[in-house]
């Protein structure tokens, strides 16, 4: 018994040193920002700092709309000054230099880590907070028009493959997770039904799908403005949000998608 209990004892004692370190990992993702500069040379590096700078605030805080704060200015400026430590990887790694090409003509990934006292002292100055906690998965319900053909996107169907990669993607930099339903689980919407279904029945749906909420929206393809316009909702604290992008990519849409959802769940109201 006294063995048994020594054993429980470590067990619990290696429990419990896991706990700060799966936190630690989760502050460090949540804390860098990453782009892409042109080689490694100074001037692109300062680029990069600033464009990161953008990036890891959107991050932490959860608000799109910071980078349009007239104090963005002055602190771009400084934006070398925030970085902790950065590093880079060679996109084109493997693929020997041809041509005149140099190496400070390739493109990179520029990685920056920061303080989470740092950034989270920036967002005081600029009347922001960081949105800690896990954020939540988000089950998709998107209706997809271009000319005749129309569909409500899935997660077990071969058509909108693109589209799921993409709306995946889209999540990464601000670490949001999303999922699709399974055609079962639509309950029979069609595309004309999601449009006109509340939120409160698609948020049901939702957590039938293993998801905490649900994000509906439809993209109909415009020849007029020469791209998609897409409209989202989601429903948060017993209120609906709607938002909107007109002639931009699938790409942008879903990125205008995600980073809506992530200003409405972490408190910062209309995107």
């Amino acid at each position: 018994m006294a063995g048994f209990s020594r054993f429980v004892a470590g067990l619990a004692g290696l429990l419990c040193l896991g706990v700060p370190s799966a936190v630690a990992a989760a502050t460090s993702e949540l804390y860098q920002a990453q782009t892409i500069v042109t080689g490694t040379g100074e001037p692109n590096r300062d680029i990069g700092f600033k464009d990161c700078l953008d990036r890891v605030l959107v991050k932490v805080s959860g608000d799109q709309r910071l980078t349009q704060k007239p104090e963005m200015l002055a602190l771009r400026n400084k934006a070398a000054d925030f970085v902790q430590s950065f590093r880079y990887h060679d996109r084109l790694e493997g693929i020997p230099i041809h041509d005149e090409q140099g190496t400070h003509d390739r493109p990179h990934d520029l990685t920056c880590l920061y303080k989470p006292a740092v950034v989270d002292k920036l967002l005081a100055q600029l009347g922001s907070r960081p949105w800690h906690g896990e954020r939540p998965l988000i089950a998709v319900f998107l209706a997809t028009e271009q000319g005749a053909r129309h569909f409500v996107l899935t997660a077990d169907e071969g058509r909108g493959e693109t589209m799921r990669e993409s709306f995946a993607n889209a999540t990464g930099p601000l670490l949001m997770r999303v999922t699709f339903p399974k055609a079962m689980q639509l309950a029979g919407l069609d595309e004309k039904a999601l449009s006109a279904t509340d939120m409160a029945r698609l948020d049901q749906l939702a957590k039938k799908a293993g998801a905490a909420r649900a994000l509906a929206g439809s993209i109909v393809w415009s020849d007029k403005e020469l791209g998609w316009i897409a409209d989202w909702r989601l429903a948060d604290r017993g209120k609906t949000y709607r938002w909107q992008a007109r002639g931009v990519s699938f790409d942008e849409a879903f990125r205008v998608a995600v980073r809506g959802a992530a200003q409405i769940l972490s408190g910062n109201g209309q995107p």
